[in-house]
This record gives structure tokens, C-alpha cells and sequence, in this order.
């Protein structure tokens, strides 16, 4: 499966039980974690507890802090994000170790999905850098620039697992990013609002399914 399902209101822990077994994982945001807490997040994970579970943290801090930060989720969820903008030394060095440490993984940003982050995109091959040094689990790439996915995929090659948000409500199509050669799409809101959410997670995993096909047949002349 190739499909994250990302919770970001209290409400949306009720989908955990109709999509386990469809989605591949779920992403937990900030929000939501503020709202039902460690405690809420860990009853959550007993009920899909085969799911992969990413805490979306958008840790950007020293690495001590960010270590602490990772600390507290330990057994609570399988990986955390981090931004990579904060670099090595004393930073995600700190932090990489930390996950290792505990059998966590992380996953680090490299792009994010809003037009704004292209200002993220200037500095790309830095961050990149970063990124082969911390030698993370995942990397954050954007389906709503699938060039900028393909850059990764080139520098990374097929050492990390590239997740992509913004599919759906930020524009992107399911498959894209797929296509571009990431390895899960990210969805929320299109999922989350959905009067099915479970047809319409069905329906998303088929079309990634028919792009996956098409964007590997090779074209006739």
C-alpha cells in the first residue's frame, strides 16, 4: 500500500478503525496532538497498531531539544519528522542518533507541499546533503512539484522512502507523486472530509494504481 492518511482534528481519530488495513499509515499532526494528547495518540495506535505511524512534529530545533522531543513519543508512534533545514552538527546529527537509539524512524523534510516552501527549494542541494549525512528512514518531498520529487529520488536513489503530501486539497492528483518516484502519497483533508472516507481511500489507492501502470508502459511511438 502506498497510502498515509493524515489526522489533524480529534474527530479524525474515528477514521483509525474504518481505514486500518486500507491506508498503509497514518500521519498525526500537531493539532491533533494538542487536542487528545500522548495518552489519546497511544489508544488510537492500539487500534491499528500494524499501521505505520508518523508523528508530523516539524521538528526545527538543536538537536538536544529535538532528541527530548522524540523521547516522549517513544513507543507511541514508528517515526517523527524533522525539518532539514537545520543541518548536521548539533542538530539532526543529535537527533538521528536519538531515533536509532529507540527504533524510531525518521523522516526528514527536503521540500514541503505550499507555494511558499519554494523558498525551502533554493537551498535544495544543501539540505540534500544534509540529508545523505543524517542518512534518515524518509524523506519529505512534495507531490505538488513532482520535479522537485524526482531531484530527490536522483541524490538520494533508492536508499530512503520518500513521502508526499499535498494531494487533493493543495492540488495535486493521486499518482503523481508516485510517478515521480515517491514511495507513499500523504492525504488528508480529501480523506477526512469525505462523506465515505472509506470509498474514497479505495479510490485513491486505484488511481494510484492505473498512474502507477501508465507512467510505467512504455510509450508507443
Amino acid at each position: 500500500m502506498t497510502l498515509i492518511v493524515a489526522l489533524d482534528k480529534p474527530q479524525s481519530l474515528g477514521l483509525v478503525d474504518t481505514l486500518c488495513g486500507v491506508a498503509s499509515g497514518f500521519k498525526i499532526g500537531v493539532p491533533l496532538l494538542l487536542d487528545v494528547g500522548l495518552e489519546g495518540l497511544r489508544r488510537a495506535r492500539s487500534r491499528c497498531s500494524d499501521a505505520l505511524w508518523v508523528a508530523d512534529m516539524k521538528l526545527a530545533d538543536i538537536g538536544h531539544v529535538m532528541a527530548l522531543t522524540a523521547r516522549r513519543l517513544a513507543g507511541l508512534v514508528d517515526a517523527v519528522i524533522a525539518h532539514g533545514f537545520v543541518g548536521l552538527e548539533s542538530a539532526l546529527d543529535i537527533l538521528a542518533e536519538e531515533c536509532r537509539r529507540m527504533g524510531m524512524k525518521l523522516v526528514v523534510i527536503a521540500s514541503m507541499s505550499h507555494p511558499g516552501s519554494r523558498i525551502y527549494d533554493k537551498v535544495l542541494e544543501d539540505v540534500l546533503e544534509v540529508i545523505e549525512a543524517v542518512k534518515p528512514w524518509g524523506v519529505v518531498a512534495p507531490a505538488t512539484r513532482p520535479n522537485i520529487i524526482r531531484r530527490v529520488r536522483r541524490r538520494l536513489g533508492c536508499s530512503v522512502a520518500i513521502l508526499s503530501p499535498g494531494i487533493g486539497a493543495q492540488g495535486a492528483s493521486p499518482g503523481d507523486a508516485i510517478c515521480a518516484g515517491a514511495d507513499y502519497e500523504i492525504v488528508g483533508r480529501a480523506i477526512t472530509s469525505s462523506e465515505n472516507p472509506l470509498q474514497t481511500a479505495r479510490n485513491i489507492l486505484e488511481q494510484q494504481r492505473r498512474c502507477r501502470r501508465a507512467c510505467r508502459e512504455p510509450q508507443q511511438t
